[in-house]
């Protein structure tokens, strides 16, 4: 009976391949990724002047835009409170005796344009005076009461074209000496507001195009440093990725710590400014605290810290890692 064959086993090989799982790889990236962040930093301290020094202009770069958005929001916060409803004083004429202007504002009572109208007599004008003027002295030098009777009125339409228009008329009348629209400061103040907030926007992004260039020019200057390293690291096979990894890691803590120093600028100033504020508040009765940047300004301002460190890092490596090549004289 004849003998079944065996087939014949392929012979081992030495190494066997292993495919590397995507999870396996993950992790490597991982650990790869926060061992260059801890050597990034670890390079800030090795260089503590030349660090603190592009810190210290990162932080007043960073500060100047926050301190005046944090500031222009506590003003406009101060003011929301106050009494924006159209007013026009009506200063009385002096010679006029107090029968006549009671009977004058009882006359503009019945104006189908006004929606009120208070009547401040002389007395009581007087006596308000002597309560918040610091010249109050002055008017013992006097033999009568120097100060006219005021009519406040409030307008009915809050139209900014015909508000004008019905000051003029009111101006115009025999009885009044003066007419005054007190809404104009309000509207002089929202412009100004508008203004300043505009000019913040523009100094942010200018004082942001110089952190690019500060934080630009600072990893040049590292790569510059270290142009023999990267060349045996491209000579042994590592590729414009890994190479470039450790220089945004270290544009990314400048601008990180440079935006933590910024808001601790940021709130020192407006430790400065926090009295003589709650002193303006005070005087128009208000209950206004200032406030800080908060989380979500903190947190805005990090960002976008970490984010122009990192914007500037990877212009400054993109533009100068492809000049350094191996073989290059």
């Amino acid at each position: 009976m004849a003998k079944k064959e065996t087939p014949l086993q392929p012979p081992r090989r030495g190494a066997q391949q292993h495919r590397i799982q995507f999870a396996d790889r993950r992790r490597s990236w991982r650990r790869h990724h926060a061992l260059v962040a801890r050597q990034a930093l670890r390079r800030l301290r090795q260089t503590p002047l030349d660090s603190t020094m592009t810190l210290a202009v990162l932080a007043i770069a960073l500060a100047l835009p926050g301190f005046l958005l944090t500031a222009l929001g506590n003003l406009q916060a101060l003011t929301a409170g106050w009494d924006t409803e159209p007013r026009i004083a009506l200063y009385m004429q002096t010679a006029l005796s107090d029968q006549s202007i009671d009977r004058f504002s009882r006359e503009l009572l019945l104006r189908d344009d006004l929606s009120s109208v208070e009547l401040i007599s002389r007395e009581a004008g007087l006596a308000e005076f002597r309560r918040y003027s610091d010249f109050a002295d002055l008017l013992d030098y006097f033999d009568h009461n120097p100060l006219p009777a005021v009519i406040m009125v409030t307008p009915l339409s809050r139209d900014p074209a015909v508000l004008p228009l019905l000051q003029a008329q009111l101006q115009a009348l025999p009885e009044v000496d003066e007419a005054q629209l007190d809404l104009e400061w309000v509207q002089r103040l929202d412009a100004l507001l508008a203004l300043a907030r505009r000019g913040s926007y523009v100094l942010g992004g200018l004082l942001a195009l110089a952190v690019l260039l500060v934080v630009g020019n600072t990893v040049r200057m590292t790569i510059e440093s270290r142009r023999d390293e990267i060349i045996v690291s491209k000579l042994v096979g590592a590729t414009d990725a890994w190479v470039r990894r450790p220089f945004l890691y270290s544009g990314f803590w400048y601008g990180l710590i440079g935006g933590l120093l910024a808001w601790l600028l940021v709130q020192l100033a407006l430790l400065m400014v926090t009295e003589p504020a709650q002193a303006l508040a005070d005087l128009y009765l208000s209950r206004f605290e200032v406030s800080g940047l908060g989380w979500s300004g903190t947190l805005v301002l990090l960002a976008t810290a970490a984010l122009l460190g990192l914007t500037g890092a990877w212009l400054a490596v993109t533009r100068h890692l492809n000049e350094i090549e191996p073989g290059e004289g």
